[in-house]
């Protein structure tokens, strides 16, 4: 959907939710009584209420696969969305004097929400491990390929099927556990039909011997869906892995790697408008920082920071930021930031952690040399030595790089090479599947990743 993958539990989960905050708001207009002239307004407060509750959820992660609080995590997210999303909608019902409610009605209204969000959470909570959502997988091959499948520990990773049991085949050996392999013993038809099976992943180490192409053409005849181990692995854990990307899988995909018309013109028309909204709204925060770094540096100190990246088709240019390190940090050469760097300056330790530092390049989204959503630009000695070691890290310049990505909210910061191969899965997966909707929902999620100051050094 929308270019991203989405999880039918979540889904469902989706649509329950987004109907109790309508009916909370319904239930608050009934019993605050007040009169309305207009009979369209207890709809539109509604809508315009849950439409601002279910944006403030979704930026708080609420609405993530990757979520992994416990039960008093959610509470407190779904506390923070509701109170957010209540004032916000507040504000924008008050630019409407005729559909206007009372403060009661929304304090109701916020009550409801809560009440209502968490009950339909902690029933959530307690079925999401039930089988009632998930495929029923059956993965053909036992080596190191389909050892993948089996070495997928997050319980977020594992949402969305179950696997049944491996089947070896006869010219790998075995990197399974002996209990969970299927003896070959019947043809793979009879054992989906036996086992209801939905879906077959093809993980064999080496397609090229002793494919069973007719016993899976009978399955795929008989509804029984059948997948590569690269797309799957794509679908159920948000990244495209290194160890199973062959040119050819990227150069027949029937989904993703588009860039037709309607996608650059509909890309640049969401960067200058949200980049122009959030100049407006963060210019006094913009301004706060400089005179910050002016206070601690001196009146002469510089407040800008310019410094060489790789962006769209490996062309370098300048990006944007507000100096937070020393003026002779990089004095012995380019080097990653780490932790507790004592480069940065006390301005900058703030303005990192609060991503405050970043917004000078929401001029490079506005000249086009970045995009608002995006892969992070690298320095070009980083690129040069990455790009020599690790296979397909060149792919990640076919779109502009972004302020904000996927990976920025799948990994934290990465200052290694092993890092950089971590991240590199999840821009590759933006590279396939990027798209207008995917953005706002990625940027959506940013704001969790900048209230809660994740992977800042």
């Amino acid at each position: 959907m929308f270019g991203h993958y989405l999880q039918l539990g979540l889904m469902l989960l989706w649509a329950i939710e987004s109907f109790s905050i309508v009916a909370s708001s319904w239930l608050a207009s009934e019993l605050t009584g007040e009169p309305v002239s207009n009979a369209l307004t207890p709809w539109i407060q509604a809508l315009v209420l849950a439409a601002f509750v279910l944006l403030s959820m979704i930026s708080m992660g609420l609405l993530s696969q990757r979520l992994r609080d416990g039960m008093a995590g959610v509470a407190l997210r779904i506390i923070m969305s509701v109170v957010a999303g209540s004032i916000i909608g507040m504000m924008v019902l008050a630019l409407m004097p005729e559909h206007r409610p009372p403060f009661t009605q929304v304090l109701q209204f916020a009550l409801f929400s809560v009440l209502f969000l968490l009950l339909i959470r902690s029933i959530a909570n307690r079925i999401v491990d039930e089988t009632i959502f998930k495929r029923s997988v059956l993965v053909y091959g036992a080596g190191m390929n389909a050892a993948r499948i089996h070495q997928l520990r997050r319980r977020t990773d594992k949402r969305g099927f179950d696997v049944v049991g491996y089947m070896q085949a006869q010219i790998e050996d075995s990197a399974i556990p002996a209990e969970q392999i299927i003896p070959p013993d019947k043809p793979i038809s009879e054992l989906a039909r036996t086992l209801q099976i939905d879906e077959i992943v093809v993980a064999m180490d080496d397609r090229r011997q002793q494919f069973p192409l007719k016993e899976l053409l009978d399955c795929r005849l008989a509804g029984v869906e059948i997948t590569e181990l690269a797309t799957f692995l794509e679908r159920e854990t948000g990244k495209v892995y290194l160890e199973t990307l062959v040119p050819s899988w990227m150069i027949f995909s029937s989904s993703g790697f588009r860039r037709d018309g309607f996608r650059r013109v509909s890309e640049r028309a969401f960067d200058l408008v949200a980049s122009l909204i959030l100049l407006v709204l963060a210019s006094p925060l913009m301004l706060l920082t400089m005179l910050a770094i002016k206070f601690e540096d001196g009146i002469r100190a510089p407040v800008f920071y310019g410094q060489v990246r790789v962006g769209y088709a490996n062309r370098n240019f300048r990006v944007l930021k507000f100096r937070s390190m020393r003026t002779d940090a990089e004095k012995n050469g380019a080097v990653w930031a780490k932790t507790n760097d004592d480069r940065v300056t006390r301005v900058g330790r703030i303005t990192r952690k609060t991503r405050l530092d970043e917004l000078p390049q929401l001029l490079n989204v506005l000249s086009g040399q970045m995009s608002f959503v995006g892969p992070r630009p690298e320095r070009p000695e980083f690129v040069q030595k990455l790009a020599g070691s690790i296979p397909y890290y060149a792919e990640r310049h076919a779109v502009k790089p972004g302020i904000t990505g996927w990976a920025q909210l799948c990994y934290p910061y990465g200052a290694s090479e092993k890092d950089a191969i971590e991240k590199l899965q999840y821009d590759l997966y933006y590279v396939k599947n990027h798209g207008l909707l995917f953005d706002i929902l990625i940027l959506l999620q940013t704001v969790e990743v900048i209230l809660l100051g994740k992977g800042a050094r």
